[in-house]
This record gives structure tokens, sequence and C-alpha cells, in this order.
């Protein structure tokens, strides 16, 4: 017997809570000088219960060709990639309108 969703109660193969709440997330994209200069692009607003943090910073980190880590629920990404950022999170999923950049 195929296991069933919790939240949907569709079977797990044909679940769409993650795409669903790609669509719904509120994500605020902006940049940071820290210490000696360096600027850092910091990605929030995403719901860590409905999505895997660890696997997002993963692939933008891969898709941005930086280093960067995850603290206290946001994404921390070395540079500035504030338009980048925002260009493959609407290539993953995410909507448009939900990202805010400044």
């Amino acid at each position: 017997m195929p296991e069933i969703c919790p939240v949907c109660g569709l079977p797990k193969e044909i679940c769409a809570c993650e795409e669903i709440a790609r669509e719904q997330q509120r994500i605020k994209v902006y940049s940071v000088k820290r210490k000696f200069g360096k600027i850092i692009t910091i990605v929030e607003g995403v719901d860590e219960k409905r999505i895997d943090l660890k696997e997002l910073a993963k692939k933008l980190k891969s898709k941005l060709a930086c280093g960067g880590t995850l603290k206290d629920g946001k994404i921390e990404l070395q540079g500035d990639h504030k338009a980048q950022v925002e260009k493959v999170l609407t290539e993953m999923g995410f909507s448009p309108e939900m990202i805010s950049v400044k």
C-alpha cells in the first residue's frame, strides 16, 4: 500500500504539497555588507516546515557558483547575487510576484 501524505491525503508519488507551498512563499532577497567590506546576499521568508531549506541552499549555491550557509532559517550566499537569485527561484517554481528584491 502506498504511503499517504498527511497534509493533502494523496499518495506520496503524486503529492503536490511542495509545489503549492512554493507558490505561496513570501521571499525577501537583499544584500548586506559584512566585515572587511564583504557583501552577502540573504534569502529569507521560506517556510522551513514545507520546503527543505538545506536542499534549496545547495541548489542556489550550485547554480550561482558561490559559497554560502544556512543560518536561523535564512540562506546566506557569498557575493551580490540579488538579480540572479530571483531568476533561479522562479525557475525552481516559486512565484515571481511573491519574491521581493531590495
